[in-house]
């Protein structure tokens, strides 16, 4: 089971990279990465917490792009419907193989959450606030927006699980387009607690564009004593 496994993740990131990787020095045409870890603790029937970490890349493997850490409490009002209010520490390289200043940023974020059922699709709709407090090159700004992101998932198999999704991004004081994120992949289930991520998602900006190859483990454990 684990060789076969194996052998589909493989031939699934084969797949992703030769349909979208592009021959070009230009970064926004080359195919980046984001190597993900996300958790999730449940800590009561209410309460549970939020983990992440994030290294980016502009290409596969190299030229650093940004790394993020995010921590979060999520509380459950209906099985529906849940809260989460969290913080993010980022550092940032906006450049691509030029000498410029970092981005550094504490952010603090609000998530509403809402789970639906379209037959035997799984839904969750999230609309996230953030509060963003960013330095470079010794200079301070305070920026605010607003996202809504639409998540699909449907079950092939118990274990094997196809996604989708979309999300808009919107600097909440100018009400101005700020981005807008669309991708789909697969989740495998290789244990109880853990889920291996693969997917890829396109990034429309205002004047630019991305393609990254995201690569993830998900971890959820309880801890309700029994």
């Amino acid at each position: 089971m684990f060789t076969v496994m194996i052998k589909k993740v493989f031939f699934i990131t084969f797949m992703l990279i030769t349909a979208i990787n592009y021959a070009q020095k230009n970064p926004e045409n080359l195919l980046g990465s984001w190597y993900m870890y996300n958790g999730s603790h449940k800590l009561t029937e209410k309460f549970t917490l939020k983990t992440a970490i994030h290294f980016r890349y502009f290409e596969l493997i190299e030229e650093y792009q940004q790394e993020i850490y995010r921590l979060g409490v999520n509380y459950k009002i209906t099985k529906q419907l849940n809260f989460t209010l969290g913080a993010v520490y980022s550092i940032k390289d906006e450049s691509y193989k030029e000498n410029l200043p970092d981005l550094y940023e504490y952010r603090f974020y609000q998530d509403l959450n809402l789970k639906d059922k379209w037959g035997k699709f799984n839904v969750k709709h999230r609309i996230r606030l953030a509060q963003r407090f960013r330095r470079k090159n010794f200079e301070n700004s305070t920026t605010h927006r607003i996202r809504y992101g639409l998540f699909v998932n449907y079950p092939i198999s118990n274990t094997f699980t196809t996604y989708a999704f979309n999300e808009v991004f919107i600097k909440f004081a100018t009400k101005s387009f700020g981005e807008n994120r669309t991708g789909f992949g697969f989740l495998q289930q290789i244990s109880n607690q853990v889920k291996l991520k693969l997917g890829y998602m396109y990034t429309q900006f205002s004047k630019t564009q991305s393609h990254r190859l995201q690569i993830g483990v998900i971890v959820n454990t309880n801890h309700i004593k029994k």
